[in-house]
């Protein structure tokens, strides 16, 4: 599985994935979302998150939501 990365407009801090290319399945409240990347199924997800997380995620709700760590 293809994994699409977008990032909310609403919260710049939100990022998620997704296994469609259009976001269909982001939830709106969090909205509107930009596309930011990709991951091909043949690559490892970024921050050393775990793939059969995420499509478990992608396969019961849609989509999977990660924040970034804006502390230093």
């Amino acid at each position: 599985m293809r994994l699409f990365i977008f990032r909310s407009q609403k919260r710049p801090d939100l990022r998620a994935f997704t296994g469609d290319d259009t976001g269909s399945k982001l939830p709106e409240k969090h909205g509107p979302w930009d596309a930011t990347g990709v991951v091909r199924a043949d690559k490892d997800p970024p921050h050393g998150f775990p793939r059969a997380a995420i499509e478990a995620s992608i396969a019961a709700r849609g989509f999977q939501l990660w924040q970034l760590n804006r502390s230093k």
